[in-house]
């Protein structure tokens, strides 16, 4: 595939209010445009090396941090060549009026440095939200690296399109937009669909543009293209595939694949690779993830179920050279395999010591039990690399996490997984130590996550907080539950806290419970007699 540098541009998302709610200015693209002929877009267009000029940069008024100063001057100046709608203040830092604005039309295919300097006109920062990063997927004739930002319309002023890049103009609510669209009336491509779907959730332009401003930086949307058994496919940012295919293909070649294949080695980056064992299942979705981690000498981590065909792969693609086996945990798909694998290779065990109770591997006996902090050395061969140990209680009390350094890619087990929460299951599971084990890895500096199960996970600090809010979220509902039931037992809370999960694994959240009514009781807010929770009365109104 061949690769296009996407070049730098900006978009405005311009709101107004009307009796229907917000409206956004489209245009319509000219049809023998090189890129987006016929779609209904947003003004915008490409930097120009003007955007940066001493001049115009002067006359900025107020701070801009991200992103760079000319992406904002860009918005401001397409805007106006493009729409005919001017974001100016003038000397005495008022926004023009529309008798104003109309007058000055006349600027819209000279330099924008004139109209500033001749009219003696001032560019706000202030009167843009920075909403959204999107770039062009790899294949395009042309590809942009575009900053959306969000403002509200001037009052009074209608714009026009310009009659050369866009042959149509039209104030139109996000709903009816998304409306024509699916009836095939006007194209929109994926951005717009979904930003429209976004902004048509508020009531009032300033209501969309306060909520913008207060978000934290957006991150970037870079559809990629990867292969598998039904062929390339486009993945955006909101497939879990995504992130994956980013970091094991950051040059775009669109060559890595898409597939989660049991038994098929896929490398990750220069350091890892990972074999999926032959064990899928609703706890383990598509199996357990074995990860070979080195360059010369290597460490296994997590060898997985005690399945043959398993170990003889990850002994095949270890050519020889495995020479330490950690493990996150002692469940039966994490650890069994060990004991084979140190059997064949002669590999030092790491890991903690199985706790007692249901569902351990009896079987793992670490060579050396890590704490927390320790660094695995894997030796001159894989460069002088390690792994750090994180212990992290809470799915299992001995769990650990590893750290590879160099890449700040987390090993994280079944603390954190892609596509699904991990079960707590008490007495071992304790959901106290495991939101505190989570709070543990926002102290880390962390670029991705590599599960236990599924695709690695990017903005690992976004992906715990998340987690995090989740989790609270449902000991809320567990409060709420409590305070409608009164007197309840696990049974009975059951359909009522997880009304939003399949009926047929009820049985497995119902562990995640006992858990939440652990930890709530630990808390002082959950009295418990026998097998039924009440909710402490001065808890009540929290609930």
């Amino acid at each position: 595939m061949t690769k296009l540098v996407p070049r730098p541009a900006s978009t405005l998302i311009l709101l107004r209010d009307s009796a229907a709610g917000p409206e956004v200015l489209m245009l319509q693209r000219t049809q023998s445009a090189v890129f987006l002929g016929g779609a209904y877009v947003f003004p915008g267009g490409s930097l120009d090396e003007s955007d940066a000029d001493p001049r115009i940069l002067k006359r900025i008024v107020g701070e801009i941090e991200i992103p760079p100063t000319p992406y904002w001057v860009a918005a401001i100046r397409e805007c106006f060549e493009e729409a005919g709608i001017l974001l100016l203040l003038d000397k005495t830092n008022r926004p023009l009026d529309a008798n104003r604005a109309e007058d000055l039309m006349q600027y819209r295919k000279r330099p924008f440095v004139d109209l500033l300097e001749n009219e003696d006109l001032y560019v706000p920062a202030s009167a843009l939200a920075y909403y959204g990063h999107w770039v062009t997927a790899p294949g395009r004739p042309r590809r942009f690296d575009t900053r959306f930002f969000l403002a509200v319309a001037p009052e009074g002023q209608k714009g026009s399109h310009d009659a050369a890049e866009t042959v149509h103009d039209v104030w139109i609510t996000p709903r009816e937009a998304l409306e024509r669209s699916a009836r095939n009336e006007i194209e929109l491509v994926f951005a717009t669909q979904h930003t429209l779907h976004d902004v048509k959730t508020f009531k009032t332009a300033r209501e969309a543009f306060d909520a913008v401003r207060a978000r934290p930086e957006p991150e970037a949307n870079r559809a990629c293209w990867a292969h598998g058994k039904d062929g390339a496919k486009l993945f955006r940012q909101i497939d879990p595939q995504y992130f994956e295919i980013h970091w094991s293909d950051p040059e775009e070649s669109g060559e890595t694949t898409y597939e989660l294949a049991p038994g098929v080695p896929k490398r990750l980056d220069r350091y890892v690779t990972r074999i999926i064992a032959p064990n899928p299942g609703v706890m383990t979705g598509p199996g357990t993830n074995t990860y070979l981690v080195g360059q010369g000498d290597l460490a296994v981590i997590d060898p997985g179920p005690a399945v043959a065909s398993h170990v003889e792969k990850i002994i095949e693609e270890g050519k020889g050279r495995i020479r330490w086996i950690l493990c996150t945990h002692t469940h039966m798909d994490h650890s069994p395999a060990a004991l084979a694998l140190k059997a064949a290779t002669g590999a030092q065990v790491l890991g903690r010591p199985a706790p007692e109770g249901q569902g351990q591997d009896a079987t793992f006996k670490p060579d050396f039990a890590l704490e927390s902090g320790q660094r695995v050395e894997l030796g001159e061969m894989s460069g002088a690399i390690g792994l750090r140990a994180i212990h992290t209680p809470g799915h299992a009390s001995n769990h650990l996490c590893y750290l590879l350094e160099e890449t700040k890619m987390l090993f994280t087990g079944d603390h954190v997984m892609q596509g699904s929460t991990v079960v707590i299951n008490p007495p071992d599971g304790d959901m106290r130590a495991y939101l505190r084990s989570l709070e543990k890895l926002l102290g880390e500096d962390l670029a991705v996550i590599a599960p236990g199960h599924g695709y690695l996970i990017g903005a690992p600090h976004k992906e715990v907080r998340r987690l995090i809010a989740h989790r609270l979220g449902r000991e809320r509902k567990v409060m709420r539950a409590l305070q409608q039931l009164g007197e309840a037992s696990v049974d009975e809370l059951l359909p009522v806290v997880y009304d939003d999960v399949p009926v047929r694994i009820h049985r497995i959240a119902a562990r995640s419970l006992t858990a939440h009514l652990d930890k709530l009781a630990a808390d002082g807010a959950v009295r418990v007699a026998g097998e039924r929770y009440t909710l402490v009365e001065s808890k009540i109104k929290e609930a």
